[in-house]
């Protein structure tokens, strides 16, 4: 039974390097990095590696990844949302240095592409979330608050930076693009739904109390 445990902890922590790692390497072979500089391709893989760490966020809120306890579940979720923030500022600086007219036109929802509104609402989202994370004591934000406002944002989060992707026809291979895309939308359902199975079996067991 240990054997399997420990096989099965082993396939999961692989699947998961593999969804995250696969995309970043089929990208790095495009031959479209030969037409980029290095600060856009920079910014590029910034983002790719970002929605990596959309995916690993849901997991370990809702403890699937195997080996870590709750409280240390929580403490990575913390730290990989500051990682995912810094991951986004990287992101668009980069492509503000290349090409600031189209970040303006993008950060002021004009632009012509139909990727770019998608990236910046996920990009505000994940900046409130990481923003309110770190003033949520001197904020005296209760657990049922921060869920209330946390929640909301996270589904933005996971949907903008889907579409954002899925959009774009850039140096991502398309399957492996897809299939991340897939297992982040999963995982954020997988979440939500346990999420409202919780409340409904606590709903439950206080009622059969009373």
């Amino acid at each position: 039974m240990k054997g399997w445990e420990s096989a099965r902890a082993t396939l999961i922590w692989v699947a998961l390097a593999l969804a995250i790692c696969v995309p970043i390497a089929a990208a790095a072979g495009s031959d479209l990095l030969a037409w980029r500089g290095p600060v856009y391709i920079l910014a590029g893989f910034a983002g790719i590696v970002a929605l990596g760490l959309v995916l690993v966020q849901p997991l370990l809120i809702g403890g699937y990844l195997p080996g870590l306890s709750a409280y240390r579940g929580r403490r990575a979720h913390h730290w990989i949302g500051g990682a995912l923030a810094f991951a986004v500022v990287i992101h668009v600086a980069g492509l503000w240095i290349t090409s600031p007219p189209d970040m303006i036109d993008a950060l002021t929802f004009s632009s012509p592409t139909p990727f770019s509104p998608f990236g910046v609402v996920a990009m505000w989202a994940i900046f409130a979330v990481a923003l309110l994370a770190l003033l949520r004591r001197r904020l005296g934000l209760r657990l049922r608050t921060w869920r209330i406002v946390h929640i909301p944002l996270a589904i933005v989060i996971v949907a903008a930076s889907v579409a954002h992707c899925l959009l774009i026809e850039g140096t991502m291979e398309t399957t492996s693009k897809i299939v991340l895309c897939a297992l982040v939308l999963a995982a954020a359902i997988k979440v939500m739904a346990d999420l409202v199975w919780r409340k409904r079996t606590l709903r439950g067991e206080g009622i059969a109390r009373q």
